[in-house]
């Protein structure tokens, strides 16, 4: 296991960084760079004063004679391209990168005036907020229900639920959000719970038990939200894993044995049916916690790491972009090899030694 362990580790550091190169490559076709946006936006001004750059840096503009069709002083474009790094070679600006980015410093925001680092811990809290809750009470709700599906399948429990999980399938998370808001939150009807935010002002003010209050009460609508907009997938994915394990020999054979139904189900049917749903695991986590929940963020304003991503590939803010494509495919690896991991627990039949590539 040790051995497994160690070479999934290492295959992750070739696989972070082919990701941000082919990224990187990719960005650069893309027009519009930071470069582009600084030089249209002086073209729009007659100051004779621009700030450039995250470290706000200023440099003197002529008057209006650099505008217009004549365009802006040579000397300031090269000023410009330097304090964003573009008077570099691509290939220079991609071997800093990684170089940097091997010692986890992604560097400073081209339009924040703040380190990227320092931009990414303060948007985690809301993105791990909304990821783990949402992803432990969809998994806590679909499990179950996809195991008494299966159990009662062709039931008339069975159609009624599964009108509900296809409404919540064809449905998307941001307009359960909308309809929750108009519902709970002072939209048309009660006004129960907050509408932005993932705190109260007063917060600091709070008790503990106050504070956590308080959070879980922040977190009622969009975590709901998200998880009535994903529990479909998940719940069909238990259901039907469990009724392919049901018909088959081994089972038909534990019944015959005299074995309990209850005994035959969580003995013999469930380490082997819920592998495939621990597969899945990992992508049910990453996409919730890093792109589900991007409109819902917006929705309810909770300010977290997809509301940023999406700002800074729309600015070009590329270490911004750069900085937390680093960190979400890390973590996705990572998350990948603990969702392998538990299949031992699930069942401990598996061995990883024996694997080889």
């Amino acid at each position: 296991m040790l051995a497994y362990i160690l070479r999934r580790l290492l295959l992750i550091i070739p696989t972070l960084f082919g990701i941000l190169i082919i990224n990187f490559i990719i960005v650069q076709a893309a027009p519009g760079g930071p470069v582009e946006q600084m030089i249209a936006k002086l073209e729009g001004f007659e100051g004779a004063t621009a700030r450039i750059g995250g470290g706000g840096s200023e440099v003197s503009v002529a008057g209006s004679s650099y505008r217009g069709a004549q365009g802006l002083d040579p000397a300031l474009i090269k000023e410009i391209e330097r304090q964003y790094g573009f008077d570099k070679s691509a290939p220079e600006r991609l071997w800093i990168m990684i170089k940097n980015y091997a010692r986890f410093d992604f560097g400073e925001s081209f339009f924040r005036n703040a380190s990227v680092t320092g931009l990414i811990l303060e948007k985690m809290p809301v993105s791990i907020s909304l990821g783990l809750w949402s992803t432990l009470i969809m998994y806590l709700v679909s499990i179950p229900l996809g195991i008494a599906k299966a159990m009662r399948h062709g039931s008339a429990f069975d159609v009624w639920t599964s009108s509900a999980i296809v409404v919540g399938y064809a449905v998307p998370a941001f307009l359960f959000a909308i309809l929750l808001i108009v519902l709970f939150a002072g939209g048309s009807y009660l006004d129960w719970f907050p509408l932005r935010g993932l705190t109260s002002n007063n917060f600091a003010e709070l008790s503990l038990a106050g504070k956590v209050a308080d959070y879980f009460w922040h977190l009622a609508l969009p975590v709901t939200a998200l998880v009535i907009g994903n529990f479909a997938t998940l719940t069909l994915l238990t259901k039907n894993s469990f009724l392919d394990e049901i018909g088959k020999q081994y089972v038909i054979t534990a019944k015959a044995k005299g074995l309990s139904p209850r005994r035959v189900l969580y003995g013999h049917v469930f380490r082997n049916a819920m592998l495939l749903v621990v597969a899945g695991f990992p992508a049910a986590f990453i996409g919730i916690f890093f792109t589900g929940s991007l409109l819902v963020e917006v929705i309810f304003s909770l300010d977290g790491l997809g509301l940023m991503s999406f700002e800074a590939a729309i600015n070009r803010d590329y270490p911004v972009v750069f900085g937390t494509l680093f960190i979400f495919t890390l973590v996705g690896l990572v998350v990948k090899l603990i969702g392998d991991l538990t299949y031992t627990l699930v069942d401990p039949r598996i061995d990883f030694e024996s694997r080889k590539h």
